[in-house]
């Protein structure tokens, strides 16, 4: 492979594909807009499935690093209903098939697997034009650019590289999530810390939820869901925390107090984030010399759990293509591509189906239901 490879965007499907590339002996370059590892959160827990995100690291060498990361017990997970009534309770059966890890951790392991320089940080990436032969050329917030014979677009939701390839732009999906979170639980919060359980929680009704997982060192992230219209979130101010913990925590007016503290008891400020979503489907004509994987490829709600994984195992499944085509850029994209739209599609719908089935008139029963529908192979 003598083909310089630049990837924008070094989230858990850039890295993954960085760090395939490095197993087989191949170079590239990640160019990320954060100026450090640590220079921001890194999210919360993710479940890792055994038949995309896992396979993606066992490709990147990973397997041991990553078990030794799994969150014990937090495979559990619970439904409720706005009394705390549990109404599904499905403990971590230990046979690994969705294990927790959280992903800083993750996202650790990858970057200390990469020969040092391979990330190139406080590189934020502004436009992309291409010169023509399957080159493309970068340029960045700070002046500088890079020119490139394969470009891959791992910049998330709002890509830089995605218009190279595609029209198509996120849409919000009616649902906003607004995130906090509780520390020492079993201490300080021992009753929402019963509620939460060993796992994840998701306590639901029509248009709206709590949801929460136990992270290590007993720690409950939340995440309040509400079916609102992006401006009544933009008409709170949050930058004023506790008028705006107030505000979301009347929406669950007469629900149980051990699940409303997890709103109004967060240690952290409230921070809101909306959920888009990319066409169920997206799509894009073959264009030389650049591709895209994980959110900028297929962003999705996240409720399908699929997010993290699809980009792990898109970013480890390019990076075999281009190892299996030596001297064919192409063909590794062409071969990428034709298994990328399928799957991404496939979890797309689900994504879509889960999220109706979570917010809708019959929930929480309806969510309830769909457990069920798995285990009966539906």
């Amino acid at each position: 492979m003598t083909t310089d490879i630049t990837i924008i965007g070094a989230g858990l499907g850039g890295l993954a594909l960085a760090r395939v590339l490095h197993v087989h002996g191949i170079p590239a370059t990640v160019y990320e807009a954060e100026p450090s590892p640590t220079a921001r959160a890194q999210g919360g827990m993710l479940d890792i499935h055994d038949y995309n995100g896992q396979r993606a690291l066992k490709a990147a060498g990973l397997f041991d690093a990553f078990l030794g990361l799994v969150h014990e017990g937090g495979e559990a997970s619970r439904v409720l209903d706005e009394h705390a009534t549990v109404l599904r309770d499905e403990p971590d059966d230990g046979t690994g098939g969705r294990p927790e890890v959280h992903r800083a951790e993750l996202r650790r392991i990858l970057l200390d697997s990469l020969p040092a320089g391979t990330v190139k940080w406080g590189r934020k990436a502004t436009g992309v034009r291409p010169l023509g032969g399957g080159r493309h050329e970068v340029a960045f917030a700070d002046g500088t650019t890079v020119t490139t014979g394969l470009l891959v677009g791992a910049d998330g939701a709002w890509s830089r590289v995605r218009p190279l390839l595609s029209d198509a732009q996120p849409e919000y999906v009616g649902i906003s999530f607004i995130e906090t979170c509780l520390f020492d639980a079993d201490t300080r919060h021992p009753a929402s810390a019963r509620a939460v359980g060993d796992g994840a929680l998701f306590a639901l009704a029509p248009g709206k939820g709590i949801l929460a997982h136990r992270e290590p060192g007993a720690v409950l992230h939340t995440y309040v869901a509400l079916a609102k219209p992006q401006e009544w979130l933009a008409g709170i101010d949050f930058g004023d925390a506790d008028a705006a913990t107030a505000r979301v925590a009347a929406e669950f007016d007469g629900w149980a107090p051990e699940l409303t503290a997890l709103i109004t008891d967060g240690e952290t400020a409230p921070v809101p984030r909306t959920v888009n979503a990319l066409p169920i489907g997206h799509r894009w004509d073959r264009v030389p010399g650049v591709t895209l994987l994980g959110d900028a490829a297929h962003l999705m709600s996240p409720f399908a759990g699929e997010g993290a994984n699809l980009a792990l195992y898109d970013g480890a499944e390019l990076g075999n293509a281009i190892a299996a085509h030596p001297g064919d850029v192409e063909a590794a994209l062409t071969a990428y591509e034709e298994a990328l739209f399928p799957r991404s599609a496939e979890a797309a719908a689900e994504a879509a189906r889960n999220h109706e089935l979570c917010f809708d008139d019959d929930a929480p029963h309806s969510f309830v239901a769909l457990f069920t529908t798995y285990e009966q192979g539906g």
